[in-house]
């Protein structure tokens, strides 16, 4: 399996849902086929495998697709359904599965919802409560996605500050004060309400609320002081 990195462009309704993409992954020819049919019939893309160890060599999961995910039979040759979701959790792969299994039980549906499943369907199953399933899964996949996107933009802007405006965006993001920030950095106070003005500009920020949720996103935050701090606990603008 390869995961290809190539940005997609603004689509309309019509072309996410036909942009999304839907993996199965079944030894039964017939139950691939079916569900094949089933998936195309509302115009979504469909890739079939027999086997794990067939996903893994000629799958390809691109970034230019609105949303996928995989919809796994439990028992397959090789490397099980169960232990497939595991190993794609250790590779921090984050598709959506769907089981589905003519062997189910309690003990198999719990484990596989526990680590992220998004449905356990049992054969035979609906097809309405496979095709409810895919779009859940979908649906999540695509706002993972929307999500990763924002942290990407937002740190691509944090890597232009220079690295003054970084450490500035620290010492913002933990509550300090310009006074304060002057004093922890060695400069004036007209100087370090420069830097901060330029940290809101430059990462588009139009509150300390906002910058501040910038940095829990990018994970540079190092203390939240909303008690002592009123600006933080709104989104009013900054001066």
């Amino acid at each position: 399996m390869r995961i290809e990195q190539r940005r997609g462009l603004g689509m309309t309704k019509e072309q996410r849902d036909a942009e999304s993409l839907v993996f199965v992954v079944d030894d039964d020819a017939s139950v691939r086929q079916a569900v094949t049919s089933l998936l195309r019939s509302v115009a979504l893309r469909v890739e079939a495998f027999g086997s794990t160890a067939d996903f893994l060599k000629k799958a390809r999961i691109t970034n230019d697709i609105a949303a996928a995910c995989l919809i796994l039979d439990v028992r397959l040759p090789g490397l099980s359904g169960l232990d497939f979701q595991a190993e794609l959790a250790k590779a921090d792969t984050h598709l959506p599965i769907i089981f589905i299994s003519g062997y189910g039980d309690i003990p198999m549906t719990v484990r596989a919802m526990k680590a992220g499943a998004v449905e356990f369907l049992t054969k035979p199953f609906r097809e309405q409560d496979l095709l409810d399933a895919v779009q859940l899964a979908l649906h999540r996949d695509r706002d993972r996605r929307i999500r990763e996107g924002v942290v990407s933009q937002t740190r691509a802007r944090f890597e232009e500050l220079t690295p003054r405006e970084q450490e500035v965006f620290g010492l913002v993001t933990t509550g300090l004060m310009n006074k304060q920030i002057a004093g922890e950095l060695g400069v004036s106070e007209i100087t370090a309400k420069v830097h901060r003005g330029n940290v809101m500009r430059k990462m588009g920020a139009r509150s300390l609320a906002d910058l501040v949720r910038m940095a829990d996103a990018l994970g540079v935050r190092q203390q939240t002081l909303v008690a002592v701090v009123p600006e933080l606990q709104d989104d009013r603008p900054i001066k």
